[in-house]
C-alpha cells in the first residue's frame, strides 16, 4: 500500500506545542475486560490527530472517553486522569454537561434530529442559553452553516426536516451542530465512513478549514485519510497506544515494527 503523508517540514514537533487534551495512565474497564491500558498521549491545540488501528483495539473507545461518553455504559471504570486545559474531567466537581458543550462528537453515522435544518443548529444554543431567538439566533445557525459548508446548500430551505439531506449533508449538518456550540475540541468517530468518496473528500477538506478553530480527534479505520488529514497519528492495539508520532513518520519511517506492519497491510 502507498500512502502519501503530510510534508514534515511543514509539522511542528510535539515539544513546541500547547496541548489542548492529555491522557494520562488511563486504564478503562467494560465490567472484568481491561479495554484500555496504561494510554498516554497528548492533543496538540488546533491540530488534527488521527487515532488508527484494527477493529476493537481501543480507540473510540478512548475517544468516548474524551468527552465521558463512556459514562452512559453501565459497569464501566475509569483509571488515570484526562486533562482539558489542565482540569481533570473526571474530577468529582466536573459537571459532565459542560464538558460535553467544551468538547464536542460527530458519530460515525450522521444522526440529525427529528427537526429542521434550522432547529437542529438551533437547539443546543438555545437550552443552554447561548443565544434564545430573532437575529442573534439566525447569525449563529448561519455561520455555523457556513463553517460546515452547508449554507449555499441549505439556505433556501431551512425549515425543512434535517433527515430530507442526503447522507453526506446530514453529516456536514451534524459538524455544523457540534460547531455551533464554539467546542474547544472536536471529536470524531470515523465521520465519512458511511459516505460516498464525493461526499468523504468533502468531510475532509472541511475538518482541514476546522483546525485552525477547533482541536480535532478523528478515529478512522482509512489510513489513507488518516495520512490525508492529521498532522500527529497515533496507533492502538489490542487496548495499548504503540505508536504515536507526526504522521509522515508513522506511514513512512515508525519507530515499532508492529506499527510498520500494519501501515503496510501486513494484518488487520
Amino acid at each position: 500500500m502507498s500512502i502519501q503523508a503530510a510534508p514534515a517540514e511543514k509539522i511542528k514537533q510535539m515539544k513546541d506545542l500547547k496541548m489542548k487534551m492529555s491522557v494520562r495512565d488511563l486504564d478503562f474497564y467494560y465490567g472484568d475486560f481491561n479495554a484500555l491500558k496504561n494510554v498516554n498521549i497528548d492533543f496538540p491545540e488546533k491540530h488534527v490527530v488521527a487515532m488508527i488501528g484494527p477493529s476493537g483495539c481501543g480507540k473510540s473507545t478512548l475517544l468516548r472517553c474524551l468527552n465521558r461518553m463512556n459514562d452512559l455504559v453501565p459497569g464501566i471504570r475509569v483509571d488515570g486522569t484526562i486533562l482539558l486545559d489542565d482540569i481533570d474531567i473526571y474530577n468529582s466537581s466536573i459537571d459532565v454537561v459542560d464538558i460535553r458543550t467544551k468538547v464536542g462528537m460527530v458519530f460515525q453515522k450522521p444522526n440529525p434530529f427529528p427537526k429542521s435544518i434550522y432547529d437542529n443548529i438551533a437547539y443546543a444554543p438555545k437550552i443552554h442559553g447561548r443565544v434564545r431567538k430573532g437575529r442573534d439566533m439566525d447569525d449563529l445557525v448561519e455561520n455555523a452553516l457556513r463553517r460546515a459548508g452547508l449554507w449555499n446548500e441549505v439556505s433556501d430551505r431551512m425549515d425543512n426536516m434535517a433527515t430530507t439531506l442526503s447522507g453526506g449533508q446530514q453529516q456536514r449538518l451534524c459538524i455544523a451542530r457540534a460547531i455551533a456550540m464554539e467546542p474547544d475540541v472536536l471529536l470524531m468517530d470515523e465521520p465519512a465512513s458511511a459516505l460516498d468518496p464525493i461526499a468523504t473528500a468533502k468531510i475532509e477538506e472541511l475538518i482541514f478549514e476546522l483546525k485552525e478553530k477547533f482541536t480535532i480527534i478523528i478515529v478512522t479505520h482509512s489510513m489513507q485519510q488518516a495520512a490525508r488529514i492529521s498532522e500527529y497519528t497515533s496507533f492502538f492495539y489490542m487496548g495499548e497506544m504503540v505508536e504515536y508520532n507526526t504522521t509522515e513518520k508513522i506511514f513512512t519511517n515508525p519507530d515499532k515494527q508492529q506499527t510498520q506492519d500494519y501501515v503496510t497491510g501486513r494484518f488487520g
